[in-house]
Order: C-alpha cells, then structure tokens, then sequence
C-alpha cells in the first residue's frame, strides 16, 4: 500500500481561539464494510504516513482509519500555530466524529491506536471522552506520559512556561527536537522512511509554553486519576537513551522517551493493562527495523485476537 491508497474526510468543527478548525480522518480504500476498525492517532510533530500499518491490520481482517489531528498534517491551516493546543480535551471532538463515523459504517469493534502525545491523549479521552464507550481496546505506542527529563528540571520549566505563557499566549522554545530521531526515520539519512517534512520537520516545531502546560496537566490526572476500563496494550522499547551524536545503536532504542516513565505510569491507567517490551524498537515501534516492527506485530494482533472475542 502507499498514501494513494487512501481516502481524507475533512471534519469540521466551531471556531476556536485561532479561528477555523478543522481534523482530517484518512480512511483506507481496501476497507471492507462490517469489519472491526483500528483509529491511529500520530504523536507530537508527526501525522499519519504509515501505510504498511495499515496493510498489517488489513491482513488480519481489521478496517483501517487514522486521525491527523487539529493543527497537525493534513489539517494545518495557514493561520494556525502548528500542535498547538491549549487543554487536550480540544481534540476531543475529533477523536468523537472519527469514532461515530466509524461505528455508523462498520457497526463492530474499534480499536484505537495511539502512538506518544497520541497515546497520552488517547488515554485522556479512555478517561473523559464523550463517546469513550464505542472502544474496545486501546493500544498505546510508546504513550508519552512524562518528560524524559528530571524532575527539577521539567518543575523549573513548567514555572517558567507557566509565567511566560500568561503574558505571551505562544511563548515557544524553538526547534525542541533532537535532528537525530527525524534522521533515523528518513530513508535519505539512516531509516527506510518518506514523509512530509515541512509537517514533521527535522527538528520539531516550536515547543509552545502552553501546549507544555496542557501536556503537563493531562500527564499528571493519568498519573494520579486514571480509570480506564476498557483493555489496554502499553508497548514500549525494552531500553531508552539520550545520545548526543549518531550511533548506529539509536536504531535499537527509543531516544524520546523513558521507558522506565512509560511503565511506571502505565500501571496506574485501569484494572486492565499488559505491557509488551518490544526488543530493540525505536519511539515509534512500527516504523523500527524490519524485523522488530513486524514481531511487534504479530505479538499485537496475538494480544488483539485474546482480548476481542
């Protein structure tokens, strides 16, 4: 499959603080009526250009959607600030209209995938969403339930956002990003990947203060409140490092995140959770070597195949 192989449906909502508002649900055309349906949801400076992902689950007899975000890929309008939110509960409602779609249409299961800032969020809805109950199971990509910094650090930046923010709405920290995870995607570099740059650049887009505020908040009620009910899979790389210069080992471990937050964190989301360490995966375990994203796989659908009857 490739990305003509797909569909975009452009989801409006009211006006927000920035003006228009748009998502944008991309659907496969291999889609079968009446199948069980998986809704991915990208992370932080990222969007949906996996569609070997979707060739997986077709293979397994799943429908395929996923869900560029407000603000994000596909629906970034020329006068908004890109990723920026102020409070997550805004993409909500797009995450609801994709779900209710879906339902209309295939009447089965839906399985929604989140990967990073999409699994944090995804989490949040499993919590307080309006339709949370059209989903069966949630599996989380390296969810990105903390800062992978310390404790003293990120309590001094969020001060500091938190004063800058009052007074500068989209006060930023320009390019947060480290070039090396972009460049261990990019098949010009060291990955096996193509993507739209100017939607994902090398070095992130600007990091705004209130957007790490709204992150932070969203972080802390899974930390200290969560009680999703439904099933849920936590993957993540079985190790995880800074590395300031390339190494052929960043292609072996996640070099966004802790791993050690993800499972710490993990525990505490409901009564219902596994979590699968997945060997030498990068941050987004299916866009990780070859054969680890496919044993990362087929250990998913292993998991999916027991958990939906």
């Amino acid at each position: 499959m490739t990305l003509n192989d797909f569909t975009k449906q452009t989801l409006e909502f009211p006006d927000d603080y920035e003006g228009k508002v748009t998502a944008t649900l991309i659907r496969s055309n291999q889609n079968i009526s009446g199948r069980k349906s998986v809704l991915y949801i990208h992370g932080f400076n990222d969007y949906f250009f996996h569609p070997h992902l979707a060739a997986g689950f077709h293979q397994q007899e799943f429908n395929f959607f996923a869900l560029d975000l407000r603000k994000y890929g596909r629906s970034l309008l020329p006068h908004q600030h890109p990723n920026y939110c102020r409070d997550v509960s805004e993409y909500y409602e797009e995450i609801t209209e994709s779900l209710e779609i879906i339902q209309r249409e295939n009447k089965k299961e839906i399985v929604v995938l989140g990967h990073s800032t999409g699994g944090l969020i995804a989490s949040m809805y499993a919590n307080f969403g309006n339709r949370k109950e059209l989903v069966t199971a949630y599996i989380l990509n390296s969810p990105f339930f903390d800062f992978n910094i310390s404790k003293l650090e990120r309590n001094l930046n969020l001060f500091f956002a938190r004063i800058i923010s009052f007074f500068m709405p989209y006060g930023n920290k320009r390019k947060p990003l480290s070039s090396l995870y972009n460049r261990s995607l990019l098949k010009d570099h060291y990955g096996e990947w193509e993507f739209n740059q100017k939607w994902k650049p090398e070095r992130g887009f600007p990091a705004y203060f209130k957007w790490l505020i709204a992150v932070s908040d969203a972080q802390m009620i899974i930390q200290t409140s969560s009680n999703i009910e439904k099933p849920i899979l936590v993957m993540h790389s079985d190790k995880s490092e800074q590395p300031k210069k390339w190494s052929p080992e960043i292609l072996d471990m996640d070099m966004v995140l802790n791993v050690d937050h993800i499972k710490e964190t993990g525990q505490k989301l409901g009564k219902k959770v596994t979590f699968m360490a997945v060997e030498n995966a990068i941050h987004d375990i299916f866009l990780s070597k070859k054969e680890v994203r496919e044993k990362a796989f087929n250990e998913m659908i292993n998991w999916l195949n027991k958990t939906i009857k």
